[in-house]
């Protein structure tokens, strides 16, 4: 199984950057690897999301992502065309009136990946990833 994670201090809310994580659909309008995103169902706070994402070439995946309102949201894996199963988390936190996200992702691929692609590939793209965020955030919150 591959996994990373990271720690970020965002200038924003905990509650302004969990709206942010939340809103799965504007994913494509920040995340450059994200093509699509939808809801595709809601059962209380879970909601079951597919994501188009374009790697190398295009892949689709579904996840449960379970929502704590400001604070959290884990997801698990639902099904799709790249992983066997993928699990994570975004635990958010206070810090002086800023966010602290701490982002945790664990992953195995659905084909053979020796150990240390698999990795480089869960983790490569994790700086683009936070800057988006970054910027996001500057966007809606100046």
């Amino acid at each position: 199984m591959a996994g990373a994670q990271t720690s970020e201090v965002f200038n924003c809310t905990p509650e302004q950057f969990y709206k942010i994580v939340a809103d799965y659909e504007s994913y494509p309008q920040f995340l450059t690897e994200v093509k699509g995103c939808k809801v595709l169902k809601t059962e209380g706070n879970r909601k079951l999301v597919e994501y188009s994402v374009q790697v190398v070439k295009n892949f689709k995946y579904s996840l449960w992502m379970t929502e704590t309102p400001s604070s959290e949201i884990t997801w698990e894996f639902a099904g799709g065309d790249i992983f066997k199963t993928s699990s994570g988390k975004w635990k958010l936190t206070d810090e002086g009136g800023k966010c602290r996200a701490h982002y945790e992702v664990e992953a195995t691929f659905n084909m053979f990946v020796p150990g240390p692609i698999a990795k480089a590939l869960v983790n490569v793209n994790l700086p683009n990833m936070i800057a988006a965020y970054q910027k996001r955030v500057s966007e809606l919150y100046g």
